[in-house]
């Protein structure tokens, strides 16, 4: 057999490649004095009740878990859905638009099939920011979409501008997708963004897939959310999926569970391809994620750890490497010249292992908005992170 070739144009997955570069093996312990700041992983402690509630359901995994998961769930989810975006409760019908799934990486590869693509469309395109999350490609790579990669670069506020895609390619546009706030340059989308994009999406027929999984970690100014703009002056979310996580909000990325929130057809359609082709989550990740959502103490407490370690990286770094407060996430995005060779350095030197900005980006037109950069994830605890920036500093 000969595999599909569909696949063979993706860009590598970072975390392969950046072991390449360092010559490390795969699964392989780091050295005990090295600081680990490649990858968003946070590590600042689970949420104490979680345990004691999947002990309390374990005898739950003896059962098969419905698809659309319980209600308790999709109604804490809608409980912080309007809480955290100030929806009137009768906004979104917590039945028949929520949607959890085993976390968003799966959710947004699998939603891309449901948006139907017009038969005049010889070659479907899919519309990707330009640093990007991989599955974004690899999703379009699936439905044999054209990606369309779209610059978010400081000239764009680190968002992209959708708006200037050539109208020739937005005529063969089926869906965008868009991360805010931005991984990796930590970018926050306001209202009058979200409004242009779904304007946008309004004229050219197209869908909008918002991966907004740090909208609880920010700065100073909590980010706004496409289903507050939608709902607000629209009252229509006919072509919007939003996807929220608990991995990164309540430092649970082992739980795998987060949701999809959007328009009620679009969800029925993401949960029959489900029905094919997902795997339900089970009964007490559900559970113990129904109490995460309804709780928001425990991300308080996580956005005032992120504070002081953003707090510190500026004492540290001051304004070299173009450092800038990201204004949501938790990674710092920094112009190093050549991501790649000083996050060897690092490495080499240091014992600092970052991930270079080449690898979350990929060329168009000769150039790779990314490579001049290097991305450094501040999840550790504060002393170790400020040991890992003093480092950086140190070197570079």
């Amino acid at each position: 057999m000969i595999p599909a070739p569909r696949f063979a144009g993706l860009p590598d997955y970072p975390f392969p490649r950046l072991r390449s570069l360092l010559g490390l093996p795969a699964g392989a312990a780091l050295p005990g004095d090295a600081v680990d700041m490649s990858i968003g992983e946070p590590r600042h402690g689970v949420p104490g009740f979680v345990a004691e509630i999947m002990a309390r359901n374990m005898e739950a995994y003896g059962r098969y878990p419905p698809n659309e998961g319980t209600p308790a769930f999709r109604e804490a989810a809608h409980g912080w859905l309007c809480r955290r975006y100030g929806l009137s409760p009768g906004a979104i019908d917590p039945h028949a638009q929520i949607q959890p799934v085993n976390g968003t990486r799966e959710a947004l590869f699998m939603a891309l099939q449901i948006f139907a693509v017009p038969e005049r469309l010889k070659r479907p395109v899919v519309l990707l920011p330009n640093p990007f999350y991989q599955c974004y490609a690899g999703a379009a790579a699936a439905i044999g979409a054209e990606p369309v990669y779209v610059p978010a670069t400081a000239e764009t506020g680190f968002l992209p501008a959708f708006e200037r895609v050539r109208p020739d390619l937005l005529d063969r546009t089926v869906a965008a997708f868009v991360c805010a706030p931005s991984n990796p340059q930590g970018a926050i989308a306001g209202r009058s963004y979200w409004r242009k994009l779904i304007a946008l999406a309004e004229t050219y027929d197209f869908g909008i897939l918002a991966d907004e999984c740090y909208a609880d970690i920010y700065d100073r100014v909590k980010p706004s959310g496409i289903l507050e703009v939608s709902a607000g002056r629209w009252r229509d979310m006919s072509r919007v999926l939003s996807f929220h996580s608990l991995s990164k909000r309540s430092n649970l990325p082992g739980l795998r569970s987060g949701f999809v929130a959007g328009g009620a057809d679009l969800i029925a359609a993401f949960r029959r391809i489900r029905a094919y082709g997902g795997a339900p989550s089970p009964l007490p990740v559900l559970e113990a994620a129904a109490a995460a959502w309804s709780d928001d103490a425990h991300a308080e407490t996580n956005r005032a750890l992120y504070r002081e370690k953003i707090d510190a990286a500026e004492r540290i770094l001051g304004n070299r490497f173009g450092f800038r407060r990201p204004a949501g996430g938790f990674f710092l995005w920094l112009n190093v010249g050549d991501g790649e060779k000083v996050s060897l350095t690092l490495w080499d030197e240091a014992r600092v292992k970052v991930l270079p900005g080449a690898y979350l980006a990929t060329e168009v037109d000769g150039v790779n908005p990314g490579a001049p950069f290097i991305r450094v994830a501040l999840v550790d605890a504060l002393e170790r992170t400020a040991e890992g920036l003093s480092r950086i500093a140190a070197t570079l």
